[in-house]
């Protein structure tokens, strides 16, 4: 089979589906401050089936709020405009592509290890004072140009997964074995097509090369958030493997055993909850 090159991937990317406009919209508007909330809030509320699933998450017992939410204006009022804004791309990005074409891929058990590993980032986040919404965001899109290249290539990418089923190995080695590219480079290609900030970006690229320069601390997050995830094998994939951990960006984090047993309960505890609003 012929390998892709990025061209290849980024020529196939008119091809996907579009998000709202009103979400492309709120990734963009990650890094500013200057963001009209009341016209954006409007926005959103055009969506119903967007808003259904934005307030589910908004009501659960993440957040552990005193009243029920109705409005994605008052989720604004209540939680913030952050962490509201990425409660509706959790819920866009979630809903956003096809499932079934290509034999092998469980799309229900990708959606599953991308939240997992998003809310064991924003515990993460939250035990080391950084963002818990950029985190839990860039944890549930660190992967994501695994569904660039299942949806684009789906004939290539059945191929990636009966050649890591008879290696055993990784996703990551088997995509470079047998496309010559993988779901980074595929993410980041995605990246500039939705126009992602520089901060989801620099995550999404070095979520497995943490200790790259320049890879940003928020790589270091999401690396070990993913690594805990694989580990705790809340999306019920068979034969998973854990991938390798950088000793540099485990040791940035420093977690004691006590700090880490917390990190395994609470992520579970999120996890469920998260799930069950994401994907039902």
């Amino acid at each position: 089979m012929t390998a892709l090159s990025y061209d290849d991937v980024v020529n196939a990317l008119g091809d996907l589906p579009s998000l709202p406009a009103v979400v492309m919209e709120l990734l963009d508007s990650i890094d500013q401050e200057d963001i009209d909330i009341a016209v954006l809030a409007e926005k959103v509320s055009h969506d119903p089936a967007l808003t259904a699933k934005t307030l589910r998450l908004a009501n659960s017992s993440m957040y552990n709020l005193q009243v029920r939410l109705t409005t994605v204006r008052q989720a604004i009022t209540y939680l913030g405009f952050q962490t509201t804004r990425d409660l509706i791309t959790a819920a866009a990005v979630t809903g956003c592509f096809a499932t079934g074409g290509c034999t092998g891929f469980d799309h229900k058990a990708f959606w599953r290890h991308s939240i997992s590993t998003a809310a064991c980032a924003k515990v993460l986040a939250r035990h080391l004072r950084f963002n818990q919404d950029y985190a839990f965001t860039a944890g549930l899109l660190h992967d994501i140009g695994r569904l660039v290249l299942v949806t684009c290539f789906p004939r290539h990418y059945g191929e990636v997964l009966a050649w890591r089923a008879r290696a055993d190995t990784t996703l990551l080695e088997a995509e470079r074995a047998v496309l010559g590219i993988d779901h980074v480079e595929a993410g980041l290609a995605l990246a500039e097509h939705w126009h992602f900030s520089d901060t989801m970006r620099l995550a999404i690229g070095g979520h497995h090369a943490p200790e790259r320069t320049g890879a940003g601390f928020l790589a270091t997050i999401i690396h070990v958030a993913d690594a805990i995830a694989h580990a705790l094998d809340l999306a019920q994939a068979p034969d998973e493997l854990v991938p390798p951990l950088s000793d540099v960006a485990w040791n940035a984090l420093k977690l004691d055993e006590g700090s880490c047993l917390q990190l395994f309960r609470e992520t579970e505890l999120q996890y469920e909850e998260i799930a069950q609003a994401l994907l039902a």
